[in-house]
């Protein structure tokens, strides 16, 4: 019994930590994503409201809305990077999803 519990126990520390692990890669590294960023800053700006192609996304996530007027949430900001639209390209298959989430957590220093 008593290895039964020690066993369970060392299970629910692995799985908290792996958890921990997704949770951390989920949550996106804004420096890495500045670097993966480099090539949306041709058709956006990120440090003066101006629109190039595309609009400014300087404050991002201090607007209400998104351009497509969906509120700006992580879901919402991710469907519009992998579907694109208004002239935008997908990048669903362009970008990892480690890359995605980097670019969300860059984009949310703005």
């Amino acid at each position: 019994m008593r290895k039964w519990i020690v066993g369970c126990s060392v299970a629910a520390l692995l799985a908290a930590g792996l958890l921990a692990q997704d949770k951390k890669k989920a949550a996106g590294d804004a420096t890495k994503g500045k670097d993966v960023f480099d090539q949306c800053a041709v058709c956006h700006n990120t440090d003066s409201d101006d629109v190039k192609v595309g609009p400014s996304l300087k404050g991002l996530f201090k607007h209400a809305k998104l351009a497509n007027g969906k509120p700006v949430t992580e879901a919402n900001v991710l469907a519009q990077i992998n579907d694109g639209g208004n002239g935008m390209p997908a990048y669903q298959d362009l970008l990892s999803d480690e890359d995605k989430a980097n670019v969300i957590a860059y984009l949310k220093t703005l």
